[in-house]
């Protein structure tokens, strides 16, 4: 007999329910019902439901008081209006610092985006997290409500905001002039097309995103990190020909494909998805790639 205290059994199908209903067609009644028919039961997909997502609150890696950073809700000019973000720079900083974009994924510029913001200027850089939702009116706490206002952004506004982000960064008085970009999610394929339209970008990494069109590729001028998680079917299908257009173009990069590591590996906040071992090896190899490139 299952004891009632027992974690619930999450299975591959599962997590890849949840990722067609956060990244495709799948709506919110649909999901339920198949994860209903995948768990047994209501109550099981009850149960379940919640360790699929993320949770907001999840206790954070460096808190929003740590007294090593200093981070601040800032607005500044985006492509063709005001664009908000979270700006955070270390406290004991020596010189002018290295300069990084954090790209959110389709949930906006949550908690635990500002998290990452954090992680990232403690690692020694200027760290900006824009919200692309502005436009929009900016990222509401309700996350379902977060991501459907994705479909209703104009890629090539957001590409202008984007491109906007950088020339801010780049004149940010403390830092050095030189413009990296991290994304996760929806945020790593907005990376890739940010190589590919802003030529100040120096370093792109990206998380787990989809693959930007072939015929861009010669535009690129960044060096790419490109982390992709073993189990995602839906975007690794791109990674192939991916590379091969990048090596036609002659762009800098390196891939690293983590096994058994589902996709949105990195986020510590999804019970079910997050790989410690996974994001930690990634995490490594972004810090040093973006601390070689911004020097």
């Amino acid at each position: 007999m299952t004891k009632p205290d027992a974690k619930p059994a999450i299975t591959q199908a599962m997590i890849d329910a949840y990722d067609e209903y956060t990244h495709l067609t799948l709506d919110r009644r649909r999901f339920m019902e198949q994860l209903t028919r995948l768990a047994g039961s209501g109550a099981a997909a009850a149960a379940i439901a919640p360790l699929l997502a993320a949770n907001s609150a999840q206790a954070a890696v460096v808190a929003d008081n740590d007294p090593r950073v200093k981070g601040e809700d800032i607005s500044y000019p985006g492509g063709s209006g005001e664009m908000k973000g979270y700006l955070v720079k270390p406290v004991d900083k020596a010189g002018k610092l290295g300069t990084v974009i954090v790209v959110h994924e389709n949930r906006g510029l949550n908690p635990h985006i500002r998290d990452v913001t954090r992680r990232v200027a403690l690692e020694g850089f200027v760290a900006l997290a824009p919200d692309f939702l502005s436009p929009l009116g900016g990222t509401p706490t309700d996350e379902d409500k977060a991501r459907d206002m994705f479909a209703k952004l104009d890629p090539a506004q957001t590409i202008a905001d984007g491109v906007a982000t950088v020339a801010f960064l780049k004149s940010d008085k403390d830092g050095n002039g030189k413009v990296g970009a991290i994304g996760f999610c929806w945020g790593s394929g907005t990376v890739n097309m940010l190589a590919i339209n802003a030529p100040d970008l120096s370093a792109g990494v990206a998380y787990y995103g989809m693959q930007p069109k072939a015929a861009d590729m010669s535009k690129i001028k960044a060096a790419l990190l490109l982390h992709y998680g073993g189990l995602d079917e839906r975007i690794n299908a791109g990674i192939d020909a991916f590379k091969k257009e990048l090596d036609a173009a002659h762009v800098e990069y390196t891939v690293y494909v983590y096994e058994g590591a589902n996709h949105a590996f990195n986020n510590d906040t999804s019970a079910a998805r997050y790989d410690k071992k996974a994001a930690d090896l990634a995490w490594g190899r972004t810090i040093a790639f973006l601390k070689q490139k911004l020097a």
